[in-house]
């Protein structure tokens, strides 16, 4: 699996159209330029890559389509025959090179303001995901520990923030989980444990973000408590309103969200 993805440009096309059938973009553009600078169909077309038939196809098209000819055959004479443009023609090759410098210039302009177009594609793809896991946290594969049955996954947050995860070996393998590649992890609410950042005890918990708690939802049986991790990151857990109480929870108060690796589910953008 590639750990990149190629950069995203901006790119755009014009095409001409009368009574909402096309009349022609730039590969016809460029075969009636081709015409008026060679006057032959023959070396237009190969100059173009279009075949003579193709070549004959596309101007009897936009002929018609433009109400008047804008190629004619030329009468014989010392040289022998051959095919120009007609006024019509060169003013439509003219205006069309005029308005297509117009377009790319702008074109250009929008991709100097989307610089950062691959991330923000990335970024849409990864919202697309729809999931009933509350914490959804995207970052990068730093390090997987093979193991015979499980690998231990190890992602780093764009806030900085370090998770682990348990997977199985098979699920590492066909998740293509190597250093570098983007990953998202995915916590219940009902899995996160909050015990308040100051309290003096070690716990074997993998996981431990610490924040401060930016709201409060209380409810009957369970309250909902959101942890702000800083850098726009939180964390949501679910817990009794028995233990919200006996924590003494409130918001402003610095907490630690505790939850093991086995409880992460690590999935790839598509």
């Amino acid at each position: 699996m590639s750990t990149t993805t190629p950069p995203l440009s901006l790119e755009g096309a014009i095409w001409l159209s009368a009574d909402g059938e096309k009349l022609g973009g730039s590969a016809r553009m460029a075969l009636l330029a081709q015409l008026a600078q060679s006057g032959s169909i023959t070396q237009a077309a190969k100059a173009v890559g279009m075949s003579y038939k193709g070549a004959w196809d596309a101007i009897d098209t936009m002929n018609n389509l433009a109400g008047e000819p804008l190629v004619e055959r030329a009468a014989g004479g010392k040289g022998g025959g051959g095919t120009r443009l007609t006024p019509r023609g060169q003013q439509l090759v003219h205006n069309f090179q005029v308005i297509e410098q117009a377009h790319q210039a702008f074109v250009q302009q929008l991709a100097q303001q989307a610089q950062h177009l691959t991330q923000d594609y990335l970024l849409l793809k990864h919202l697309a995901v729809k999931t009933s896991a509350r914490n959804q946290f995207l970052g990068t594969v730093t390090e997987v520990k093979r193991g015979a049955v499980n690998d231990e996954v190890s992602l780093k947050l764009a806030s900085g923030h370090a998770l682990t995860a348990i997977v199985t070996h098979d699920s590492a393998l066909s998740l293509g989980l190597t250093p570098g590649v983007k990953a998202f992890a995915l916590v219940k609410s009902s899995s996160i444990i909050l015990m308040p950042a100051d309290t003096p005890v070690q716990l074997s918990a993998r996981n431990q973000l610490r924040g401060v708690v930016a709201r409060v939802q209380d409810g009957a049986v369970n309250t909902e408590v959101i942890i702000d991790l800083g850098e726009g990151l939180s964390v949501a857990a679910i817990v009794t309103s028995e233990s919200c109480q006996n924590l003494a929870i409130v918001v402003g108060q610095p907490m630690t969200a505790l939850f093991k690796a086995s409880s992460v589910i690590v999935g790839v953008p598509a």
